[in-house]
């Protein structure tokens, strides 16, 4: 069972102390995979885990481009919570954009090859539709 002393000893280490202040640098981010793996494109903000977080390693060509979309998607998402806060920081903006072009251009190269993302894609503007002729997942598909 616990003791008074397990409780403070958790209460005064790092998971209830706010790790970001005005004086870190939040221009030195990880990259989106690196940000993908760890949970937070921000160094200053990485609590870290009782272990290693893995390496991803995609096995084909839809794999990794799959996993790119999935990193930018979370550093888009990491930096418009960031954006919410401070909504000035023209060099936060400018990456923002970046990674939301990025996501848009890799998308249309996968749907070109691999078929539709999502129900609502432009890919799915063709005759037949083509939503329901990827191989499903438990058909062997990816």
């Amino acid at each position: 069972m616990y003791n008074n002393l397990d409780y403070y000893n958790y209460m005064n280490n790092n998971y209830n102390q706010p790790l970001y202040t005005e004086n870190n640098n939040p221009k030195e981010l990880y990259d989106p995979l690196e940000g993908f793996i760890r949970g937070n494109l921000f160094p200053e903000l990485y609590n870290g885990y009782k272990v290693k977080p893995i390496s991803l390693k995609p096995v084909n060509e839809q794999a990794k481009m799959l996993t790119t979309l999935d990193a930018l998607c979370f550093a888009l998402t990491d930096l418009n919570l960031y954006l919410d806060i401070y909504p000035d920081d023209r060099d936060m903006l400018e990456l923002f954009n970046q990674y939301r072009i990025q996501i848009n251009n890799i998308k249309t190269i996968y749907e070109d090859k691999f078929g539709p993302l999502t129900i609502n894609s432009d890919a799915n503007d063709t005759y037949p539709f083509i939503w329901i002729n990827n191989p499903w997942p438990w058909m062997g598909g990816n």
